[in-house]
């Protein structure tokens, strides 16, 4: 069979006639044509080395299940990375709720009679607002990053300028996926890096001061930030932003918020994170959203995304759940829109939801004072170790950077040595980071104990000395 004519049976629009009919009613040639913005450089040239088509269903598992069985997992290794993606527990009770099939399978919630979907939504949006203490939040984005992202682009339309300034210690992936979408609209925004003090870790604000300017959309920062420090400035930071008229967009860690103020009590205009901490397994891709609050109707219109209100019905006494204010955010408005997501990311509102209902304000706070407690104990245990050292000087949240110049050995040997053992060490930080030197980023979660980290310092003794 020609390979133009293969007809795979999980790709439905590989049946040749239909996508011959999709091509032409999109006015393109070819698939080929549909890619043409992704640089030459990141194209595979010529044929990938893949194995022949698995036409049956078994087959197919069996084949996916051998792939899977050559991972190292968290199951089998003692894990202390993060880097975005954390090991948290997950309450048993997540997995069940959103594993029923009215929520599992479900197309992004739009089935109108499915009022039980609508209200966990509601449930969710009240849930976050709060412990946001802001006044609306919208359905989520893929991801963290991808709130960020959105984040600015609002920014930029909120205040008509095109430049927005971010911490240079920004996960570089958040800030290749930032730049990548803030660079496609019509007019791209310019993304400038503010440099951060060596001693802190934290913003350095006389550089910040030097690069804001009447040009500025939106400063933003990380709190936690993507090394784990806190930002000890960061109301004078939102002072800066409100006299530039710019605006405040804070990413943040909603796990972190049991144990200190939210973005909004320290002037953020605009608050966006990642709602994986809230009951989501780690997984490869797909368990992850991302959410965008603010607080007021201005901004609330620049969403890309609808929210979900309450209000009275017909019936005396009852109320019904819905999209909220569809007319006055992008989501309706498609391909005339400012931006649009499309198939949202419902069923992880919904766990999110759930856990946030789980744990309350005292399990939030808990949960909170349990990570800093054990990251602070794994952080004090290393730097007792010969020629290692914790770099930053700065309050910190379930990461930090953790320094091996001394040992003479590099992040990368010791994170081998270390696989040995069945542990899982920091991500290495050499690369992306150079002026720390062969430093790696530790995370320490409520998953882990005593007796956890105990074993990871006597491990580290041995592979450094």
């Amino acid at each position: 069979m020609n390979e133009q004519n293969i007809v795979y049976p999980y790709i439905p629009n590989s049946v040749p006639a239909v996508k011959k009919e999709m091509l032409e009613t999109i006015g393109v040639s070819s698939v080929e044509a549909l890619f043409e913005d992704i640089p030459q450089h990141l194209r595979i040239k010529g044929k990938m080395d893949l194995p022949e088509p698995i036409h049956d269903e078994y087959s197919l598992m069996r084949h996916v299940k051998n792939l899977l069985s050559k991972n190292s997992n968290t199951s089998e290794n003692l894990n202390f990375l993060g880097a975005g993606c954390y090991e948290h527990a997950v309450p048993a009770v997540c997995d069940e709720i959103n594993g029923r099939a009215e929520f599992l399978t479900a197309y992004a919630g739009q089935t109108y009679s499915d009022h039980g979907k609508f209200q966990a939504m509601f449930e969710f949006n009240s849930l976050m607002t709060e412990l946001l203490d802001m006044d609306f939040l919208a359905l989520p984005q893929y991801d963290g990053p991808a709130a960020a992202a959105s984040a600015l682009r609002m920014a930029a339309r909120l205040t008509g300028r095109r430049e927005v300034l971010l911490p240079r210690s920004i996960n570089p992936e958040t800030l290749s996926l930032i730049k990548n979408y803030v660079h496609s609209v019509t007019d791209p925004i310019n993304v400038v890096l503010v440099n951060i003090d060596g001693e802190s870790g934290t913003l350095d604000m006389e550089d910040l001061k030097s690069k804001v300017s009447d040009n500025t959309a939106a400063i933003y920062i990380e709190n936690p930030g993507y090394l784990g420090t806190f930002e000890p400035k960061a109301e004078e930071i939102g002072n800066i932003a409100k006299d530039k008229g710019a605006e405040y967009v804070v990413y943040c860690d909603p796990i972190s918020l049991g144990i200190v103020a939210p973005p909004s009590h320290y002037g953020a205009t605009i608050a966006c994170g990642d709602l994986q901490a809230l009951g989501m397994h780690m997984t490869c891709g797909g368990a992850q959203a991302g959410f965008i609050a603010g607080g007021d109707a201005e901004r609330a219109a620049q969403l890309k995304d609808v929210m979900i209100g309450i209000a009275d019905t017909q019936k005396q006494g009852e109320y019904g759940f819905a999209m909220a204010g569809v007319f006055n955010t992008s989501y309706f408005a498609r391909e005339d829109c400012d931006e649009y997501t499309g198939s949202g990311t419902a069923l992880w509102c919904i766990t999110a939801g759930v856990y946030l209902a789980l744990m309350g304000p005292k399990g939030m706070e808990e949960v909170g004072q349990s990570i800093v407690q054990k990251a602070r104990y794994a952080a004090d245990r290393i730097s007792e170790l010969e020629g290692v050292t914790v770099t930053f000087n700065s309050p910190f949240f379930k990461e930090f950077v953790v320094n091996f110049d001394g040992t003479g050995k590099s992040v990368e040997d010791i994170n081998q040595a270390l696989l040995g053992q069945n542990i899982f060490g920091g991500k290495d930080l050499s690369a992306e980071l150079p002026e720390l030197g062969q430093s790696a980023l530790y995370c320490v979660t409520e998953t882990k104990t005593q007796q956890d980290i105990d074993v990871l310092i006597d491990a580290l003794k041995a592979v450094t000395q």
